[in-house]
């Protein structure tokens, strides 16, 4: 069945940068979009970013300059750089996947993608 099997969260200070990695097992092909969507301490769910197996990427207003969504479509891999992070970036990052090329309507709403990660732990400290 497909999984999706992130890693690189951890805690960084104001400023700093981190990389999330998200490999989709389970699966002959990476999905046709793949993305990150958060959840802040009390807050619901927030997109990030999402883009499509030929390269399209959509970004929140929140995080565009400073985080940059990318994919290794070979190796069914995708990325978040993440930098110039900020205490309201902290929150457990997401990974989702869609394996429906329908999902190029939504790129930027990774909540709405079927298949998504355990997620991993951002914090930003001031």
């Amino acid at each position: 069945h497909v999984q999706l099997v992130e890693s690189g969260g951890g805690s960084v200070q104001a400023g700093g940068s981190l990389r999330l990695s998200c490999q989709i097992t389970g699966f002959i092909s990476a999905g046709q979009c793949m993305g990150w969507f958060r959840q802040g301490p009390g807050k619901g769910r927030e997109e990030v970013a999402g883009i499509t197996n030929i390269g399209r990427a959509v970004y929140a207003d929140a995080v565009k300059g400073r985080f940059t969504i990318s994919q290794d479509y070979a190796n069914k891999t995708v990325y978040l750089q993440m930098n110039s992070l900020q205490p309201d970036d902290s929150g457990v990052y997401y990974c989702a996947a869609d394996l429906h090329i329908r999902c190029r309507d939504y790129v930027g709403q990774p909540t709405r993608y079927p298949y998504q990660g355990q997620g991993t732990q951002v914090t930003v400290s001031s």
